[in-house]
């Protein structure tokens, strides 16, 4: 006959073994944020481009790169190995086990795959800018305004701040700097992909671009097909951060 206490162990058992997978993943849910907010201060700590510039396959340690970085914090090489390990653990950075000199083991960071598209490639541009931006505080705020979308119909940015994710920018200087770089980033990575094999704007005369930024897109399309005249057509205060480009000329106006 078997004992309450082992008919009740059994039970359990069988019940964990059922809902693991659930618990683990209720676990990572409410650490989700963690993964982001830290490829967030990666990014802002420039750990990718730090590793890039060791060269191509390098490997370096927490207390290398801490070494680079502008920071009086002794802690700083137990902090970014935190920071690091977590990375590895999503593929962003790889990781190996070293023996250092006193005998202990140690770890060492290099790049990813994906880190091709967050470190500067040789235009000096990266989607590094896009991740930043849309993890900036004035965007993340508007992710608490998800269950109005659901309740009123708002647009959470518009409930957030009381304008269009468009307007906002010319209110604050320093997220439309952020905005501009993240599109920009974005536009000249993948429109160089596009040219490679999209052979449309052939024989065009005039192309305007409509909401195009600092005039990234056109100004490489123009660049390749010299003889189209470009018209990069957005708002006064994107227009007011746009630089000059042959062939190229920027209107402000009311979209």
């Amino acid at each position: 006959m078997v004992s309450r206490q082992e008919e009740t162990r059994r039970i359990s058992n069988e019940e964990d073994g059922d809902d693991k997978e659930a618990r683990s993943f209720v676990m990572q849910l409410a650490s989700a944020a963690a993964f982001p907010m830290t490829v967030r201060a990666a990014l802002e700590l420039e750990l990718p481009e730090i590793i890039a510039r060791a060269g191509p396959g390098a490997q370096l340690s927490p207390t290398e790169i801490a070494a680079q970085i502008p920071t009086q914090n002794p802690q700083a090489p137990v902090t970014l190995d935190r920071i690091l390990r977590l990375l590895a653990s999503y593929n962003v950075l790889t990781c190996s086990l070293v023996d250092d000199e006193g005998g202990k083991v140690g770890r060492r960071y290099g790049l990813g795959p994906v880190c091709k598209y967050l470190t500067r490639n040789e235009d000096g541009v990266s989607m590094a800018p896009l991740v930043l931006m849309n993890h900036d505080n004035v965007f993340m705020k508007t992710w608490y305004y998800m269950k109005e979308a659901v309740m009123e119909g708002a647009v959470p940015f518009d409930k957030a701040y009381g304008m269009t994710a468009f307007e906002y920018p010319g209110t604050d200087p320093r997220f439309n700097r952020v905005f501009n770089a993240a599109m920009s980033g974005h536009s000249s990575v993948t429109m160089k992909k596009m040219l490679e094999i999209y052979g449309g704007f052939e024989g065009i005369n005039i192309l305007v671009d409509v909401g195009g930024g600092v005039g990234t897109n056109l100004n490489m399309i123009v660049s390749k097909h010299p003889t189209i005249r470009g018209i990069n057509f957005d708002l006064p205060h994107v227009i007011a951060d746009a630089p000059p480009h042959p062939g190229l000329e920027h209107v402000g106006g009311d979209m």
